[in-house]
C-alpha cells in the first residue's frame, strides 16, 4: 500500500464508519499484496485521491485480511473498485481501468 495520506486503509471493523456512514462519494479499492494488477492500479488511485481530495474519499480494503467485507459485496476478482455515494453502493469497476475512465466515473457520481 502506498504512503499517500489521502488514501484510508479500511478493515471489516471500520468499513461501516469509513464508508457506509460517510457523506458524499467514497471509492473502495479491494486489493491484495500478491495481486499484480492491484499494484499496477495503485499509483492511479494515489493520483485520483490527490486530484479529488475534498470531493471524494479513496479507501483500500485488503481482501485477505478483511474477508467479511469482501464477501458482503461479492468481490470475486481484484482489483475491484466499488463506488459508494452517501453510504450506498452505486457502481463497480473490476480490473485495470485507465485513469481517464475512472476520472469520468468519479465526476459522474459527484455531479
Amino acid at each position: 500500500m502506498s504512503g499517500n495520506a489521502t488514501i484510508v486503509a479500511v478493515t471489516d471493523d471500520s468499513f461501516s464508519a469509513e464508508v457506509e456512514k460517510a457523506k458524499g462519494l467514497v471509492l473502495v479499492d479491494f486489493w491484495a499484496e500478491w495481486c499484480g494488477p492491484c499494484r499496477a492500479i495503485a499509483p492511479i488511485l494515489d493520483q485520483l485521491a490527490t486530484e479529488f481530495d475534498g470531493q471524494a474519499k479513496v479507501t483500500k480494503v485488503d481482501v485477505d485480511a478483511n474477508q467479511r467485507t469482501t464477501m458482503q459485496f461479492n468481490v470475486r476478482s481484484i482489483p475491484a473498485l466499488l463506488f459508494f455515494k452517501d453510504g450506498k453502493h452505486v457502481d463497480t469497476v473490476v480490473g485495470i481501468t485507465p485513469k481517464a475512465n475512472l476520472q469520468d466515473r468519479i465526476r459522474k457520481h459527484l455531479g
